[in-house]
């Protein structure tokens, strides 16, 4: 149907209504890129179907549309579905386009699948000659695929070769350490045997000069029951009960020492299997029961001292440090002898104060004096509480008291003694409040109320007494100074501060542990930017503490503790056993060991060189009060007495303990 035209008035003819304006015309049918613009939104147009003013749309499209409106898309004149025609012209053109389309993107595999498909005359010869060639180019691509298939395998088998060569050359080289570590070792086991032979010989042969004239004295005496404190008729001096015995034992000795060197000179029984006595059977399982982690130890210290002395010839010599020991096995050593000589933790004393005016009774930290005489308590009673350690041990439970108590306004949550001054003690809280009080008058010093939020942790510098810091939930670290009413020093940072610390063979140096579970380490004297930033926690840093100038552990609420070097700038080891997912459960460290909490109230202690608790001691609940909530209660303070096996712990219930590491 051709397009509507519209009528043509006669300008000689006057009528009296106006005349109307012509419509406008249809819009051309354009090409596009492969799309006709003809008013219809499909991408391409399918059953092209044409409206009496000229419009083309597919059919499923006009339909859908007139269905609900009866007017065109396009000019809006009136049309209903009788005033639309099948628009061959259209249809046909589309076929032809799409043909070509198709053609242009096709692979050259497709057009000829296209063209056998549609018919496409071809001889015989023809196809002899393309089946000759596609069986060609069949044969290239398998050789071209097997070729490259055949290459990956070579490379994957060369780096896997010089993998496990270079594992080989590791063990090869481990165990020539292990081979010159046991040399060294059997010869140390074999000097101290007979060291000791030597001794034991030396006592039998003074003992024989004197036994067979007072052992008839020792038998008259103890057949006759008379006790004289003159000469015997021999002229010996007259001997007790214990001397018999301990001549006897030493006797017994030297007959055991005697057998044990005939043994050793006849190769019997290996050296390792002299002494089977109960206690070095338990340390040997020990062993056993850690054996991977201390194989890993071992590795570390050896290859360590191994590098060191091939990197300077002089340490040859320096690395013997006895008998012949390497520095890596005397280190390793030490950690042996230290891992093994405890496996549990024993109560020596326990106080079990509960506050009359507070309810709660969680004690947030707990803290030795310069002295390691008097610990000091404190938490959300708040309360200061002195303690005399040697009392608490010595004292039954029932007469233990601090000796000292100072009521404060808020909850407390850090202590820190001054490590010059013995009676000075700093306290933050969760007012933000930072005080410093002297323990003798019981008065507080000093109050520095900076902090906007809950302040979290507080530390008197080792180096320089009159400082101190402190880390709140204001995002700032400041450092004071007790001659100053005024922070002198102040680090703005983006989380939560959870703890401070001095180094202790530092005033500049600082550790930030932070809610975005980092350790921030920094130098006061450029405060700019921290010098390291330790990552690998996942949660909440709550605590940092130095073990030494260069060692540093941190915890955090993803139940982990770490230890980190800060010379190097390097993680060292990972601590996992106990839970910690969302309170302060304490920490403490010494030279050797680190302590920490648990959500489960149980107190782990950790060897720094092993990543596997080696003891643990679990609180239990007030039988007499059968609670029913004693799942809820957790380790929320722990503090070794300086380099003691002695530590002081406390629970969310408030019970107090003093543990000390048994075998």
């Amino acid at each position: 149907m051709p397009p509507h035209k519209a009528a043509v008035t006669n300008p000689l003819i006057f009528t009296s209504s106006p005349i109307s304006p012509p419509p406008p015309p249809p819009p051309p049918l354009l090409y596009d890129g492969g799309k006709f613009n003809s008013g219809c939104d499909c991408p391409v147009i399918k059953d092209a179907f044409l409206t009496k003013c000229g419009h083309s749309f597919c059919y499923m499209c006009i339909v859908t549309h007139l269905n609900n409106k009866s007017d065109c898309p396009c000019c809006s004149n009136y049309v209903t579905t009788t005033h639309i025609y099948p628009n061959f012209l259209l249809n046909k053109l589309l076929t032809k386009t799409t043909a070509s389309q198709i053609s242009k993107t096709a692979t050259p595999f497709e057009q000829l699948h296209q063209a056998l498909k549609q018919g496409c005359e071809v001889s015989v010869k023809e196809l002899d000659s393309l089946l000759s060639l596609l069986s060609e180019k069949k044969r290239k691509m398998e050789q071209e695929e097997a070729e490259t298939n055949l290459q990956i395998l070579h490379d994957f088998l060369n780096c896997l070769r010089k993998q496990k060569l270079q594992e080989l050359n590791e063990i090869q080289t481990d165990l020539q350490y292990i081979k010159e570590d046991i040399s060294v070792v059997e010869r140390r086991r074999v000097e101290l045997y007979r060291a000791r032979d030597r001794y034991f010989t030396n006592l039998r042969i003074r003992g024989d000069d004197a036994a067979p004239k007072m052992w008839p004295s020792l038998m008259e005496k103890r057949s006759s029951g008379i006790t004289t404190s003159g000469p015997s008729a021999l002229g010996q001096p007259r001997m007790g009960s214990s001397a018999s015995q301990s001549i006897k034992a030493e006797a017994k000795t030297s007959l055991t020492g005697q057998a044990m060197q005939r043994k050793d000179s006849h190769g019997a029984p290996d050296l390792q299997h002299v002494n089977q006595s109960g206690l070095a059977v338990t340390r040997k399982r020990r062993v056993h029961a850690q054996f991977h982690d201390l194989q890993e130890c071992y590795l570390q210290k050896r290859r360590h001292s191994a590098r060191q002395s091939n990197a300077q010839d002089e340490k040859n010599v320096k690395s013997q440090s006895r008998e012949g020991y390497h520095g890596g096995l005397d280190d390793f050593q030490s950690v042996l002898s230290t891992f093994t000589r405890y496996s549990r933790l024993r109560v020596v004393a326990e106080i079990r104060h509960r506050d009359l005016f507070h309810s709660a009774n969680i004690v947030s930290s707990i803290e030795f004096d310069r002295d390691d005489e008097l610990f000091a308590t404190a938490g959300v009673s708040r309360c200061i509480k002195v303690f005399e350690f040697s009392s608490v041990v010595n004292e039954p439970a029932e007469v233990q008291c601090p000796v000292v108590e100072m009521s404060t306004l808020s909850k407390l949550s850090c202590l820190s003694w001054n490590k010059y001054t013995k009676s000075h003690i700093a306290s933050s809280d969760y007012d933000g409040v930072v005080t410093v009080w002297d323990v003798n008058t019981r008065q507080s010093i000093m109050e520095y109320e900076e902090h906007e939020k809950r302040a979290w942790s507080v530390d008197f510098s080792r180096t320089e007494p009159s400082m101190l810091v402190s880390g709140s939930d204001d995002c700032k670290v400041k450092v004071w100074c007790t001659n100053q009413e005024a922070s002198v020093l102040n680090i703005d940072m983006k989380a939560n501060i959870c703890s401070v610390k001095y180094n202790p063979g530092s005033s500049y140096h600082l550790a930030v542990g932070s809610a975005d579970h980092h350790i921030h380490y920094y130098d006061l004297r450029n405060i700019s930017q921290p010098l390291h930033i330790f990552s690998g926690h996942r949660k909440a840093v709550s605590y940092v503490k130095f073990l030494s100038n260069n060692e540093l552990a941190s915890a955090s609420t993803d139940s982990t503790l770490r230890l980190w070097d800060v010379k190097e700038n390097v993680p060292l080891r990972t601590f996992r056993g106990h839970t910690n997912e969302k309170n302060f459960v304490g920490l403490t460290v010494n030279s050797e060991y680190i302590a920490c909490g648990s959500e489960s109230n149980e107190v782990f202690v950790y060897h720094k060189a092993i990543s596997r608790p080696a003891a643990w001691h679990r609180f239990g609940s007030d039988t007499e009060e059968a609670d029913e909530d004693v799942g809820s209660y957790f380790i929320s303070a722990v503090c070794w007495k300086s380099d003691s096996p002695t530590m002081v712990s406390a629970n969310s219930q408030g019970t107090i303990k003093v543990l000390v590491l048994a075998a």
